[in-house]
């Protein structure tokens, strides 16, 4: 069930644990392997798959987790291998689509300390900060903040301050990101790529803290944020020459079912021009909520024609958390 590699960064780029400003022990005893099973028949199911791993991280005194939603979400089952190799198994709170935070909450007691919080606006360029990994002091990486930029995904996400660090680390999904202090500053969430100078770089990107604070406790006590439901399309595009290419359209989602196709070039949404993904959400967005309907103009060979396509609530896709 849980991979225990005993791999190891080379010392240079491990953390010192006689040069650090915090107990970086305890720190790694709020940290948890995570193993999540999901059925077959989930809408996520085909993209993620239904056999997930990764880490999760415990953030208060009653034993709340913290990791990235994509780990979690449509799960049936989690289990959580704490650092004396105790498994225990937990259920998801919530998933926050917008920022990609899932949280969940043991079965039991999980009795192995927790991680404070910090500021990831605190940080600049070239800060140092710790990736942990669940292998121990040897899986932990030292690295440094490369950028703090806006991050759009393909899958209608977008990030306006995502933290990227150098180096990367190989097991990046839900490790969480500390400060100097010893403080949560974020949640990896992916692994980019990158061309500098001729050679391909590669970061991490990684979820800041300071987007969890404000909907924290309505995450744990009502399973969402509170907030409108951005509408969904069901699109996936990329970008290419300053256009936006549809690579497809999710099986019955909004788009498909508008007549959307493959290689659709995207050129405007209500009459706004748009040239990447950034730009794009945010037009959509702020048309309106959940089941608004939102006009493409796209190009389909030499023909321009108006779509307008029904969005809805993407969580009604997907098979929700039982615990709320």
């Amino acid at each position: 069930m849980f991979s225990l590699d005993p791999w190891s960064f080379p010392k240079s780029l491990r953390p010192d644990p006689l040069k650090l400003e915090f107990d970086i022990e305890q720190r790694l005893d709020a940290l948890l392997q995570l193993h999540i099973q999901v059925p077959d028949h989930a809408y996520t199911a085909p993209i993620l798959g239904t056999t997930r791993s990764g880490h999760g991280v415990v953030i208060d005194s009653e034993g709340h987790i913290l990791t990235i939603g994509y780990l979690v979400t449509e799960a049936q089952q989690i289990w959580c291998r704490k650092r004396d190799g105790s498994v225990v198994q937990a259920d998801v709170l919530a998933y926050d689509q917008p920022t990609g935070f899932g949280i969940l909450k043991s079965f039991s007691k999980l009795e192995c300390g927790y991680i404070p919080i910090g500021k990831a606006n605190d940080l600049r360029k070239h800060d140092k900060v710790y990736m942990l990994g669940h292998g121990g002091i040897h899986q932990c990486l030292k690295t440094s903040i490369a950028a703090v930029k806006p991050f759009a995904g393909s899958w209608e996400y977008l990030l306006e301050q995502a933290l990227f660090i150098e180096p990367a680390h190989p097991e990046w999904s839900g490790s969480p990101l500390l400060n100097v202090k010893g403080e949560l500053v974020g949640i990896g969430s992916l692994l980019t790529q990158e061309l500098k100078q001729g050679q391909t770089q590669q970061s991490n990107m990684v979820v800041p803290i300071d987007l969890l604070v404000p909907i924290l406790n309505n995450l744990i006590k009502q399973g969402h944020s509170g907030l409108p439901p951005r509408p969904w399309l069901g699109l996936y595009l990329e970008e290419h020459d300053e256009q936006l290419v549809v690579q497809h359209a999710s099986p019955q989602g909004p788009a498909e079912e508008a007549g959307i196709l493959p290689e659709d070039l995207l050129v405007s949404v209500a009459g706004q021009r748009v040239q990447d993904l950034a730009n794009f959400y945010r037009h959509v967005w702020s048309i309106g909520q959940a089941g608004v309907e939102v006009p493409l103009q796209i190009a389909r060979g030499a023909e321009l024609m108006t779509i307008n396509i029904r969005s809805i609530n993407r969580s009604e896709r997907l098979i929700k958390p039982t615990t709320h």
